[in-house]
């Protein structure tokens, strides 16, 4: 080296200097100081070798670690239940309970008697309350579970009969015949894709009947020549009808006419009906069981029970969206097009003003999460060009919208009304047109 001449590598970065960056040092509160300091004494190694500038050692230790995860993002998309962001946002009340029932709780125990006291107890009284016409509640940890359960305590070794045009997939490559056949039951298939009769059923029902398993099919339509039997109907063939209703609305809503409700179900004689918490009910990940005492019981006493068991965090969140059912999801549902247009046309003219040339347009958004296929939303959206969809997808906070036809589409019906600055900020953050 030539006199005068410092050697590049005594202008690597310090390691205290660098832990203390505020960025790494944000990283370390969540990650940990060993696994931070690990990917900073490896970016200055390799500093060191010269394969990177010293300034370029604190960036290239922040590449090196893992992003935060999950990442909260901002659902532009237009899809109320999205599966691949989390199904349904929680309400603050949930959110409240969820932070309350991290640390030790009541979960069990009733503190004026000093006793146990039947787990998740104000959960269960909230959804028998929500469902007058169920004589018992349980809860496990998915929709998926509450029918495995089922099917384990009522029909192993013996048959479900049920329709050819209720074997839904249930998505990412899971089906109903799989799930239930994996109880060591046996599916007894009735009718056809598009068309099954009462007597379709009563030609299977014996003596080795589990019971007649009715599905809604809810990430499908099927139209045309068809015919289906209703839950009444099959209540008059001296088994028990078991209804997934799948979507996890418990009662009526005049928004999805076609969409079977928990109430609706048990009215008609349904003996036990199973859901998911996390579609239209606007709660946790859960699966609802509903229905008569009795079965209830015997579900709930089943040793599959306590290894489909639900936490604590679930039972809070699922009691506090039931206490308090104005959810983010509900209100994204019933969202007045009128006010999202207004929304959007102020989120126009903001950006015009910064240099980022936007229009409005009317879309239509969905309900999503396997629920009221068909049914479509009258809503507006901004729409940008298709460029944005990459660093929007990839800011902070990330903001996803929906690709049509070369442009991106931003809809606001799932975006807080707080959270417009958020979304206003990110499109900032894209370079505008020249």
């Amino acid at each position: 080296m030539r006199d005068g001449q410092v050697d590049p590598r005594r202008r690597v970065p310090r390691t205290d200097l660098l832990l203390a960056d505020p960025g790494l040092a944000a990283a370390t509160a969540v990650l940990g100081r060993d696994r931070v300091k690990a990917a900073v004494v490896a970016a200055q190694e390799r500093a060191r070798r010269g394969e990177i500038a010293p300034e370029e050692v604190r960036d290239a230790a922040v590449a090196a670690l893992p992003a935060p995860a999950p990442r909260a993002v901002l659902n532009a998309t237009g899809v109320v239940l999205h599966t691949n962001l989390g199904r349904a946002a929680l309400s603050r009340p949930a959110v409240d309970a969820l932070v309350a029932a991290a640390g030790h709780t009541d979960v069990e125990l009733d503190l004026a008697t000093g006793r146990r006291a039947r787990r998740g107890r104000d959960a269960m009284a909230a959804l028998a309350a929500a469902v007058p016409a169920a004589g018992a509640v349980h809860v496990v940890n998915n929709g998926a579970a509450a029918l495995v359960l089922a099917a384990t305590a009522l029909a192993a070794g013996r048959e479900i009969v049920v329709s050819r045009g209720e074997l839904v997939e249930i998505g990412d490559g899971f089906r109903l015949p799989d799930l239930l056949v994996s109880t060591g039951a046996r599916l007894r298939e009735v009718g056809t894709t598009n068309r099954t009769t009462l007597a379709d059923y009563a030609a299977a029902v014996g003596p080795e009947t589990g019971f007649l398993l009715k599905v809604h099919p809810s990430n499908f339509r099927v139209t045309g020549f068809t015919s289906a039997v209703g839950v009444r109907e099959l209540t008059t063939l001296g088994v028990p009808v078991v209804v997934d209703i799948g979507s996890g609305l418990l009662a009526r809503d005049p928004l999805l006419p076609d969409e079977p409700d928990a109430a609706g179900a048990l009215r008609a004689g349904a003996h036990l009906v199973t859901a998911s918490g996390d579609k239209l009910l606007g709660g946790p990940q859960a699966g609802l069981l509903l229905g008569d005492a009795d079965l209830v019981e015997r579900l709930r006493r089943h040793p599959l029970a306590r290894a489909l068991r639900v936490d604590k965090l679930t039972l809070a969140a699922l009691a506090a969206t039931l206490h308090r059912p104005d959810t983010p999801t509900r209100a994204a549902l019933h969202a007045d097009p009128g006010a999202l247009r207004v929304r959007t046309e102020r989120l126009r003219d903001r950006l015009a003003a910064d240099g980022h040339k936007a229009e409005v347009v009317p879309a239509v958004a969905v309900v999503g999460g396997g629920g009221a296929p068909g049914v479509e939303l009258d809503s507006w959206a901004l729409s940008l060009p298709e460029r944005y969809a990459a660093p929007l997808r990839t800011g902070e906070p990330p903001v996803l919208g929906r690709v049509e036809r070369g442009r991106l589409l931003l809809d606001l019906r799932c975006v807080p009304p707080e959270a417009d600055e958020a979304v206003r900020a990110a499109v900032l953050a894209v370079p505008g047109d020249d």
